[in-house]
């Protein structure tokens, strides 16, 4: 896989606002686990799962930013897996580590900010 490539499409998705572009990137079987979550959540959780929940918590993300934009600073590739380091939300940095199934979707994911 090109981390490249990857990292451009996977900015491009999110930055269209475009849910199913966004959710086209991951497995059925997605597992999310980001400090986002437990902001959200009010402390209950810091882990999604299945791409229905993930969906609908994305969803509610989208409309919450309505101005979302990320910038990518940099990608690097690791066995079946990518790292992406962008400017997030809230002027915040993010390191999104995303590892692949054999399909070549995602299907875990861990998000660090700054």
């Amino acid at each position: 896989m090109n981390h490249e490539k990857f990292a451009e499409e996977w900015i491009n998705a999110w930055n269209s606002h475009d849910l199913d572009e966004i959710m086209s990137h991951y497995a059925s079987d997605i597992e999310v686990t980001t400090p986002m979550i437990t902001l959200a959540t009010g402390g209950k959780e810091n882990t999604l799962k299945g791409k229905e929940v993930v969906r609908q918590y994305w969803k509610k993300a989208l409309e919450k930013f309505p101005d979302l934009n990320f910038e990518l600073i940099q990608s690097t590739a690791g066995v079946h897996s990518v790292a992406l380091y962008y400017k997030s939300i809230m002027n915040k940095y993010a390191v999104e580590v995303m590892f692949f199934d054999d399909e070549g979707k995602i299907n875990k994911m861990y998000a660090h900010y700054d």
